[in-house]
């Protein structure tokens, strides 16, 4: 098999674990190998290999540091592995991996996730100028693709100007699961407590509903910088709860019994917006309804599937309404299906995976 070297600076992240391993599930003809300078805590499960740059001893953070500054050494500890290609993560990460690419003289595609595509901060000059900021023409000029993994990641990739035919769009898939079979009880949200995930504004919503006389039990799992000032935010609503971090399995089984899951996501202060969540993907394909607002990413997937709603972002009146309408009997009626199917025919990881494949395939 040919070798393709997957450029993530730090490997890897336990919130990106999942959605990273699912882009190269389908792979069959090229070899992933993950390329970075820090290991994260938690051992990776990732398909392939993993190669971390600096080679051993005491001058290893000097010469991480020279790679990442100049690109000193970019290809040296990689060449013994004949890559065809370097895929990057984020476009970071692909301004970190240009001159590896270079000095290898292969492609280099790079996937953009959403605030990478969508976070003003990146694209300012400051002083001294970010890598990114200082390369970013050059990886317009020597790069051989952009992935995006939504149309609005590629919409604003274009609105700052990059040219159309270096994008594409190639969702990041999801593996099949079991059909939730719990009952519907309560709703859930998944995610960062960051901005732009919306969590104020779903807890406005509940408000809303409150002054409604209505309390459903809401489930708000996963930490961050804005869990303590939202704990405080929610005061008085006894019908939520904050589970902090779950794992994988338990935030599963929260969803199976999900009446829909939750994504009131919303443009952030310094312009950072969703690209597509990996976990409302996660909960479709178990046949779970999704809320999301029109900033979430998801709005063509749910606009046309019938899997669940779309609301204005930011707006907790239509928020609370749509909640309501999902209370209703016989308003999911149908939604599970539809949710399976959009999957199957849209999302599918295995399919997704082996489209970029053949992708990587026709750039060598």
């Amino acid at each position: 098999m040919k070798t393709v070297l997957v450029y993530r600076d730090r490997l890897l992240p336990a919130s990106e674990q999942a959605f990273m391993r699912r882009q190269y599930i389908g792979f069959q003809t090229l070899r992933p190998c993950w390329v970075g300078c820090r290991r994260d805590a938690s051992a990776p499960d990732l398909p392939g290999d993993l190669r971390f740059l600096g080679g051993s001893g005491p001058l290893r953070p000097l010469r991480q540091a020279a790679f990442r500054q100049v690109g000193w050494g970019a290809a040296r500890d990689v060449a013994d592995l004949s890559p065809v290609l370097v895929h990057a993560q984020f476009g970071r990460g692909g301004a970190l991996a240009l001159p590896m690419a270079r000095a290898l003289g292969v492609p280099l595609v790079v996937t953009f996730h959403g605030g990478d595509a969508f976070k003003d901060r990146h694209y300012r000059w400051g002083v001294p100028p970010a890598i990114f900021r200082r390369r970013w023409r050059a990886l317009q000029d020597y790069a051989s693709l952009f992935v995006c993994v939504s149309e609005g990641v590629r919409d604003k990739l274009l609105e700052r100007g990059v040219a159309p035919g270096l994008l594409e769009v190639i969702p990041i898939g999801v593996e099949p699961a079991a059909p939730a079979a719990g009952p519907a009880e309560q709703f859930v949200f998944a995610g960062r407590f960051v901005e732009k995930k919306g969590v104020a504004t779903l807890i406005d919503a509940l408000r809303v509903l409150a002054g409604r006389g209505l309390a459903p039990p809401v489930v708000l799992a996963g930490e961050g910088p804005l869990l303590p000032a939202m704990r405080n935010y929610a005061a008085g609503l006894d019908n939520l709860r904050f589970t902090g971090w779950l794992a994988a399995a338990e935030l599963a089984a929260r969803v199976d019994r999900a009446i829909a899951l939750l994504v009131p996501s919303v443009v952030s202060a310094g312009g950072d917006r969703e690209g597509l969540p990996s976990v409302a993907v996660e909960a479709l394909a178990r046949g779970v309804p999704v809320i999301g607002s029109d900033q979430s990413g998801l709005d063509g997937v749910l606009g046309r599937s019938g899997a669940g709603m779309v609301v204005p972002a930011a707006d907790p009146v239509a928020l609370a309404d749509a909640m309501q309408a999902m209370l209703a009997p016989g308003a999911r009626n149908g939604m599970a299906d539809a949710a399976l199917k959009v999957v199957r025919e849209s999302l599918s990881a295995p399919a997704q995976s082996a489209r970029l494949e053949a992708r990587l395939l026709s750039l060598l």
